[in-house]
């Protein structure tokens, strides 16, 4: 498993399209990756979420906090210099997508070694307890996946705090009242203190077996398409924030999977747009549900007949029909 890091660069549109090139460009059938990368600070946007909706605006723009979306699934996430996020790049056997614990356990293997009693929970989290250190996502194409997550070394929780909003639903299915209880930073529970440079080192001694990792050092070829993938899609305002009009339905649940949030234009009975949102995992591309359900009316069983053309769960995880159907109509 070859291993990349360029310690140096804090762009995220930058180390996002590091990630999307080693996935898209360079060879997983014979060889797996390993990547670091450490953002200045940023949110992070899961592929299906609503931008407006789930960062301070007026908050991120006064401090000058980038908004990048991401490839995968799952919810929003602040970055800065004290989060470091790593991503495990392969090729997909058919049985390791939403097999997190597959790729995280050699990460809790090397907290444990430090002594911080971490543990996969949940969906997607790696937790000291009831607190967060970790949240994890997948995402997979012609073959190939990654599995990449943050670990909150020394982050700024405030900014944390004061950058996303975190809805109210959300908090109250883990049970607890505030972000700021919810997450914590790893530096919280090691035995001793240590920079990020010493905890890279000791993750890398942890994964790696004592061996020095073999690494991939990007060439001029590979950074000229690296700058492309950044400029066509993580400096591009569409796929960050997107057009979001006003919608004259809205339906929104959450699940065991994540959110589903659906809006719906609706014009003499009929569905003219629909746009679906969420931090739901799941493989397919969510604009083919969204285009399925554009031109059908807007009735119980029309619904039902056109969602029943897909495998809803390729698209949203485990998630029965009918209970799609009742979100929507």
């Amino acid at each position: 498993m070859k291993f990349i890091f360029n310690p140096d660069i804090r762009d995220p549109k930058l180390n996002l399209a590091v990630e999307e090139y080693i996935l898209k460009h360079l060879n997983v059938e014979h060889e797996d990756y390993f990547l670091f990368y450490i953002n200045g600070p940023s949110i992070i946007i899961g592929k299906n979420q609503n931008t407006s909706e789930e960062v301070n605006l007026k908050y991120i723009e006064e401090n000058g906090i980038d908004v990048v979306r991401r490839l995968s699934g799952g919810g929003a996430v602040y970055h800065d210099e004290g989060n470091l996020n790593f991503s495990f790049i392969t090729k997909d056997d058919g049985n390791s997508f939403n097999n997190y614990k597959k790729f995280t356990q050699p990460i809790v293997d090397a907290l444990k070694q430090l002594g911080v009693e971490a543990e996969l929970t949940g969906r997607n989290d790696i937790q000291v307890g009831e607190r967060k250190i970790s949240g994890n996502a997948q995402f997979t194409t012609r073959g190939r996946m990654f599995s990449h997550g943050t670990l909150m070394f020394n982050s700024n929780i405030e900014e944390v705090v004061n950058s996303l909003n975190v809805s109210e639903e959300k908090m109250r299915s883990k049970g607890i009242k505030s972000v700021r209880s919810r997450v914590a930073n790893i530096t919280e529970f090691l035995e001793e203190e240590m920079a990020m440079e010493r905890f890279v080192e000791a993750l890398l001694h942890s994964i790696y077996d004592g061996q020095e990792p073999e690494r991939y050092v990007l060439r001029d070829e590979d950074w000229e398409i690296v700058q492309d993938i950044s400029k066509e899609r993580y400096a591009n305002w569409d796929w960050n924030f997107g057009k979001s009009p006003k919608f004259d339905v809205e339906s929104k649940r959450r699940f065991p999977i994540g959110t589903i949030d659906v809006r719906l234009n609706v014009n003499k009975g009929t569905i003219t747009e629909a746009k679906i949102y969420g931090d739901f995992f799941g493989v397919g591309d969510i604009h083919d549900v969204e285009q399925v359900l554009v031109g059908t009316r807007f009735e119980r069983g029309a619904i039902r007949e056109q969602l029943s053309q897909l495998d809803v769960k390729h698209y949203f995880g485990n998630v029965e029909l009918e209970e799609l159907v009742d979100l929507i109509s």
